[in-house]
């Protein structure tokens, strides 16, 4: 028998990175993880993932990825609500694989269907001489660990440069929200399939 005061909800998150919009590069590919809170734990699904090398075609200049994401956390609290951490990869003039793109979004808090465009970025190297010596070598200034891009601390210190942008698509649904008291009613309310759905 189910129990009336759950201690826990879950939050499933299905969709797809859709694509992206860099137009001075091609042939890139998308890797993603999950940042959330300590409470928080994925119960099924990848927490990260790597796509596959997409082209442009001669009639977009839209890269497609169409990369499933599916999902479920579950939590006690939603302090600390999951994030995705998207980072894109793609050759150089010498063939090495460098960043091209870091964005992160959080999940959106509302069950229904959204799509959110992530703004991309890239750190920059502090003097020319680096940024010089980095295209020279091949080696550019990029993230030991990209989750950082999700976190605000130490960011304010690094300077970087916008370029490009990635779509994700999301459809999210959520069980037992009502009954721990949270509200999180659809985001349209037309949407009728969205709320604590399970």
């Amino acid at each position: 028998m189910a129990s009336s005061n759950p201690s826990l909800f879950l939050l499933t998150v299905n969709g797809q990175i859709e694509g992206a919009n860099f137009p001075e590069y091609d042939s890139l590919y998308c890797k993603y993880s999950y940042v959330y809170g300590h409470d928080w734990a994925i119960t099924t699904g990848l927490e990260e993932g790597i796509t596959q090398i997409t082209c442009k075609s001669s009639l977009s200049r839209t890269l497609v990825w169409n990369f499933p994401l599916e999902t479920t956390f579950k939590s006690t609290n939603p302090s600390g609500w999951p994030q995705i951490v998207i980072s894109v990869y793609g050759p150089d003039v010498f063939g090495n694989d460098v960043v091209r793109g870091y964005g992160a979004t959080h999940i959106p808090i509302t069950p229904g269907q959204h799509t959110k465009t992530i703004p991309m970025f890239v750190p920059e190297p502090t003097w020319r001489l680096q940024k010089f010596t980095g295209w020279l070598l091949g080696r550019r200034p990029e993230y030991t660990d990209p989750k950082v891009v999700a976190q605000g601390e130490g960011r304010e210190v690094t300077r970087v440069r916008s370029q490009g942008f990635v779509t994700v698509s999301f459809h999210i649904t959520t069980k037992d929200m009502k009954k721990m008291g949270y509200d999180t009613g659809p985001s349209n309310p037309q949407t009728a399939g969205g709320v604590d759905a399970f």
